[in-house]
């Protein structure tokens, strides 16, 4: 059980700020090359869940999942084109119960998916008490915006541009941290006219790299690596492999003649890239840094709690791979945390100072995490909403019966209440995040990536644990959304002491009747799994 802070004096209000192909480069999570100040801050007063997974690496279905606790099995979206209120069940989101429960609710930038998936209206008037805020110069994000050598405009992977060149002299994360401080500052202006829900999602680091080139001075070509593990994997069975159709659509990628689906990228690009992804990262963190400086300035960061997090991670060439859509680690894995004032954090009331002082990304005083309250053992996105609620002092929703498409407000995840205010013991075996991922056929496509669900023949279903991840992948039927577990294309198992990074996959090798068993976790295939008893 949390500190009793937490019962008497909740937090009155919640900053939620969510980064769009995140993986856990960042200070905190022991990278030693980026530079996050700002959020190694935030996460040194913040309850750190160090093994974080999402339901699915893919933008849409992730967060559609995270925000009403259900699973893409339950929501029925795997692409990007349906509304998971029509398409599944009226399920009541995390920002809607909020506003139900009398907080103003606000959204800027991209919180749940735009377009189809989240009725092209961000799902408001359900979860926001007022229009979400998009920033304007998002519009350009995928048009020619990237200048080449010739000086001519082109639509790259890589775009690191002069802001002030840029339309309006901006970029879409700029205009949303503006945004988020001036709701911040009128907030706090306001003074007691009730709780409030501020959710924030920044588009970077999602590709294309279009970010302020000065923060590629922070990572020096000559400073960089290649990925530990650039190759693909001898055992990786061709329908795992993830074909990185989005960066071969982008002109600068394209140059290249890249074979598809394995061939691999020069390695001088491949440094490049992974050169722009950091600095995207050190981009984030100061827009980060601002709304947290804003937090403080408008005397909300003492009774405000801040979640963290992002929507998936992003390979970046680690098994040949690049980009989301695989269910490895590298895309699976994201960064949590909770910052809740009174429990990971004691501000001091009678001599009020300020909590997160701006941290200039580009100075010589680096903050670099000190590790307080850490959780190694493995949670879920879909753990988000109860926990969340509960730790604002609301009532976390019940656990969903087996089959829940008609429960409107209920989780699949779990109320992680109990992790806050207390030493963790050691690994828990029963802690197992569960992901998938859809494939159209066993070898790679050019609709690999991300097929649509009339196309989708292949649903591979992984369990992440502390020791190993495991992975099926079944049959899968779209028009009645179920896998069939007797239909095995391939399988996967990577035991991680030995092989943290996942490159060795020992399923032929290995007896694993009791990790299929815990595949029962995952609700959608538990009907149709041929349980025995464990030997």
């Amino acid at each position: 059980i949390p500190s009793m802070y937490c019962f008497l004096f909740p937090a009155k209000n919640v900053l939620f700020i969510m980064a769009d192909d995140l993986r856990t480069t960042l200070g905190c999570y022991g990278d030693p090359l980026v530079k996050t100040p700002n959020i190694d801050q935030l996460a040194s007063k913040s309850q750190v869940f160090l093994n974080a997974f999402a339901q699915q690496a893919v933008c849409g279905p992730s967060r559609t999942s995270m925000l009403t606790s259900r699973r893409p099995d339950t929501t029925r979206l795997y692409d990007f084109y349906s509304y998971w209120r029509v398409a599944a069940g009226n399920y009541t989101t995390l920002p809607q119960y909020f506003k139900s429960q009398g907080y103003t609710t606000m959204s800027v930038g991209k919180v749940f998916h735009p377009g189809i998936a989240s009725n092209y209206t961000d799902d408001y008037p359900y979860s926001w008490s007022v229009p979400p805020y998009h920033p304007p110069s998002f519009r350009y994000e995928k048009e020619k915006m990237c200048k080449g050598a010739g000086g001519g405009l082109h639509a790259n992977l890589l775009c690191a541009v002069d802001v002030a060149e840029q339309p309006g002299g901006t970029l879409p994360d700029l205009e949303s941290a503006a945004e988020a401080v001036r709701l911040l500052r009128g907030l706090g202006d306001d003074g007691d006219d009730g709780p409030f829900f501020l959710a924030v999602g920044f588009h970077k680091p999602h590709i294309p790299f279009r970010i302020p080139q000065e923060y590629l001075s922070l990572y020096p070509l000559d400073q960089m690596s290649l990925a530990p593990d650039p190759e693909v994997p001898e055992g990786l069975p061709s329908v795992a492999y993830n074909p990185w159709m989005d960066l071969r659509l982008r002109e600068d990628v394209m140059a290249l003649n890249t074979s598809f689906p394995y061939g691999p990228i020069p390695k001088d690009f491949q440094l490049r890239i992974r050169q722009h992804y950091y600095a995207a990262v050190s981009y984030l963190d100061a827009q980060v840094g601002r709304l947290l400086t804003a937090l403080d300035d408008s005397r909300l960061a003492d009774d405000t709690m801040v979640v963290f997090s992002s929507d998936h991670g992003w390979s970046l060439g680690e098994h040949g791979e690049w980009a989301k859509y695989s269910n490895f680690d590298v895309a699976t894995q994201v960064p949590l945390m909770f910052y809740v004032p009174g429990v990971t954090f004691f501000p001091d009331w009678l001599q009020p100072g300020t909590i997160f002082p701006f941290v200039d990304v580009f100075g010589r005083s680096e903050h670099r995490f000190k590790a307080g309250h850490v959780v190694r053992n493995v949670v879920e996105l879909v753990d988000v909403f109860p926990t969340v609620s509960y730790m604002a002092g609301l009532d976390a929703p019940e656990p969903c019966p087996l089959v829940s498409f008609k429960e409107e407000l209920c989780t699949e995840g779990d109320n992680l209440a109990y992790t806050f205010g207390r030493l963790e013991r050691g690994k828990d075996d029963e802690d197992i995040a569960f992901s998938q991922y859809p494939r159209p056929a066993d070898v790679p496509q050019v609709n690999s990536d991300l097929p649509l669900l009339a196309n989708i023949k292949v649903m591979g279903y992984s369990l992440r644990s502390w020791d190993y991840r495991y992975t099926l992948w079944l049959g899968f039927d779209p028009n009645t959304f179920k896998a069939n577990v007797t239909d095995v294309h391939a399988g996967e198992l990577y035991m991680l002491a030995d092989d943290p990074l996942q490159d060795h996959n020992l399923y032929r090798r290995s007896d694993h009747r009791h990790m299929l068993r815990k595949t029962s976790g995952l609700r959608q295939v538990s009907s149709s799994l041929p349980l025995k008893p464990h030997s």
